[in-house]
């Protein structure tokens, strides 16, 4: 039976690669090379670093392949090492098997390249490369050499966890989840879900230049990513579940379901407009969209020139309206989700070039993402103008209300009107 650990090396590859050549470890014909020379290892993964421009990030990865005690001797240990580091690896990467004798129990150590000398692509390392990849081909090299296999219950759930839910105790990734499921119920878009995370003390990894999007739980000393949380909470499966909004989903009972009710017949009764939609609608009022009754007013020099970016003062009310903006923090909020839903699409948009460099055809899925960004970019400047139109506009309404006559009946309508805005 083989028991596989990887390692991710972020900085000295070349310690690594010394401490699995260690000869006070190891035998001299107990080392081996794939791909490259086990002499110049490390010059060679840096070179093909250097060739392929990929010196950041991930420098490469270290498999500790374990066997039980008294069930291989050194020789075999190193020859299956080398079998599953081949199937494992093909003609792609750089690697180093070294079996260790230092402990009661063989142990093959396996150091490769993070960027493939072959194409210069990057391995990936995540849970379904584990279980699907590393911990299925070990498996099958032990089958073919008559030893026994791991084979879990619970694939990719930590130890923790599934220790918890034994004894029936609650678990941090249940509340986790449970935070999200509340997240994205009062969300309407995932910049707002993410936003409501932040909010509730919760701390977020992610965009173009992070592979696997992760949270941190207050309180919480390391990152948790979404995709081992269950495929209902990948940032993919958020994105469907928050675009459907209201309608009831049965896997998730606890969560509060906002139920609507049409009311049939004509009925005069709107929405009360209150915040910014009313400052615009007051604004607006003023500039000739809705036609006052009776004598026509006077307005000021500075308020008719207005007029000219009437369709601009439309726009940003129409966006207020859509997204039910009232408050300046409502309007950041709503920033900050356009924001992020940009960078999301900006990086999915880079991956699709990269495939069509490739020669797939993915040129319908980049237009559909370029529409969207463009949406987005123009929703971003609204919301910008409208930030910068705001002391503008309270200035011409306070000059309208300056120019009016003063009766009683003036004074009432008018504050009326300036208490919603307020």
């Amino acid at each position: 039976m083989a028991y596989d650990r990887i390692i991710t090396v972020r900085t000295r590859l070349d310690k690594c690669l010394n401490y699995a050549m260690n000869s006070a470890k190891n035998e001299r014909h107990l080392c081996a090379a794939i791909n490259c020379n086990a002499e110049t290892a490390f010059a060679d993964m840096e070179a093909t670093k250097e060739r392929w421009n990929r010196k950041g990030g991930v420098l490469g990865y270290h498999i500790v392949h374990s066997y039980k005690p008294g069930e291989v001797t050194a020789e075999q240990a190193q020859a299956l090492g080398l079998e599953f580091a081949r199937r494992l690896l093909g003609d792609k990467y750089e690697a180093v098997v070294s079996t260790h004798v230092d402990r009661n129990h063989l142990h093959c150590h396996i150091v490769f390249n993070s960027v493939s000398f072959l194409d210069g692509s990057k391995y990936l390392n995540t849970f379904k490369d584990y279980f699907g990849d590393i911990r299925g081909i070990s498996n099958d090299v032990s089958r073919e050499n008559g030893l026994s296999v791991i084979e879990p219950k619970d694939r990719g759930k930590h130890y923790a966890e599934w220790n918890a839910e034994k004894q029936g105790k609650p678990t941090i990734r249940e509340s986790i989840r449970k935070d999200i499921d509340y997240a994205i119920a009062g969300a309407f878009s995932i910049g707002v879900f993410f936003s409501t995370l932040e909010k509730q003390g919760y701390s977020i990894k992610r965009g173009p230049n992070i592979k696997h999007t992760a949270v941190r739980p207050p309180g919480g000393s390391r990152f948790i990513r979404l995709d081992s949380l269950g495929a209902d909470y990948t940032e993919y499966a958020i994105k469907q579940r928050i675009s459907e909004g209201a309608k009831a989903n049965p896997q998730f009972p606890h969560i509060p379901i906002r139920r609507y009710q049409l009311k049939s017949g004509n009925t005069k009764q709107r929405r009360k407009l209150k915040g910014f939609q009313a400052l615009y609608v007051h604004h607006l009022y003023y500039l000739g969209i809705w036609k006052p009754r009776g004598k026509k007013r006077q307005l000021p020099f500075s308020v008719r020139e207005d007029v000219k970016r009437l369709d601009q003062y439309r726009r940003q009310f129409k966006l207020l309206h859509h997204y039910r903006i009232e408050t300046a923090e409502q309007l950041s909020m709503l920033q900050d989700a356009l924001q992020a839903e940009l960078e999301s699409l900006t990086g999915a948009r880079k991956l699709l070039y990269k495939a069509r460099r490739s020669g797939a055809d993915v040129q319908p899925e980049i237009e559909s993402i370029n529409k969207q960004l463009k949406k987005l970019r123009s929703e971003l400047y609204t919301c910008r103008r409208i930030e910068e139109s705001q002391a503008h506009i309270r200035s011409n309404i306070e000059l309208c209300h300056n120019t009016q006559p003063e009766t009683n009946k003036t004074k009432q309508t008018e504050k009326r009107r300036s208490d919603l805005w307020r």
